[in-house]
């Protein structure tokens, strides 16, 4: 099943990729996004990075033992384990990244607390749109809370966090409330936003769908702000069958 070294691989991918803007870039601020600076420069004192500590001191001891990047030992660790748990997609994968030589803007990750069209916003200033958004969400189908209600750390987004599967999709829009699971306020605002609601009910109990989707759109992510894209190889032979 899913352990917590994989689901904080899996969102240690994202939040090292996701702090890259497209308004910032235009404005000459081009870094952030899929390039270590999570764990090269200080980014694990935010508090939206709490409770990573796991993998990023695996990906430190790896980074010390091999001559890799960090940027892409982060993407890799996290399509690793998206694959290596129950039911999970082969994300294309790619290695080649330059990794960055200074923190990533602050403010560019999504808050839980956020309206929806704020955290849509946000997203399409990293070039993925809400049909995508949608698809990257259902990574919380094995995700647990620490930092947003520390009354119920631990806490899974869905009743089978042990299992990438899209219980996730219906679990977040049902009414009645499960003692056992946690919503996250953004997830339940978003799936039922117009620009998402309609592609969030295509994926309740649509498996492949979701997949196909996840492992497109995290594939977007995993090279945003890379700028060396053309001279990147692809591995994803060497991820688990």
């Amino acid at each position: 099943q899913c352990n917590t070294l994989a689901r904080q691989s899996i969102r240690m991918g994202f939040h090292d990729a996701g702090t890259w803007s497209a308004k910032l870039a235009a404005a000459g601020q081009n870094n952030g996004g899929a390039d270590g600076s999570l764990v090269l420069h200080g980014e694990m004192t935010r508090s939206e990075n709490f409770g990573m500590e796991g993998a990023v001191g695996l990906a430190q001891q790896l980074y010390d033992k091999y001559n890799v990047s960090m940027a892409d030992l982060i993407q890799y660790m996290s399509t690793h384990a998206t694959v290596t748990c129950p039911l999970g997609p082969r994300v294309r994968t790619y290695v080649g990244r330059k990794d960055a030589t200074s923190a990533a803007p602050e403010g560019l990750l999504p808050n839980v607390h956020a309206p929806a069209e704020e955290l849509i916003a946000l997203f399409a200033d990293k070039t993925i749109s809400a049909h995508d958004l949608t698809a990257l969400m259902g990574a919380h189908s094995t995700s647990t809370q620490k930092g947003v209600d520390s009354s119920k750390a631990g806490y899974p987004q869905d009743s089978t966090p042990g299992v990438w599967d899209v219980k996730y999709y219906n679990e977040t829009l049902e009414g009645n409330e499960n003692d056992c699971i946690f919503k996250l306020e953004s997830d339940v605002k978003l799936s039922k936003h117009p620009a998402m609601a309609s592609e969030w009910q295509k994926f309740v109990g649509d498996q492949h769908h979701w997949n196909e989707d996840y492992a497109r759109a995290y594939l977007r992510l995993s090279l945003l702000g890379v700028k060396n894209i053309n001279d990147l190889k692809e591995c994803t032979m060497t991820l688990p069958a």
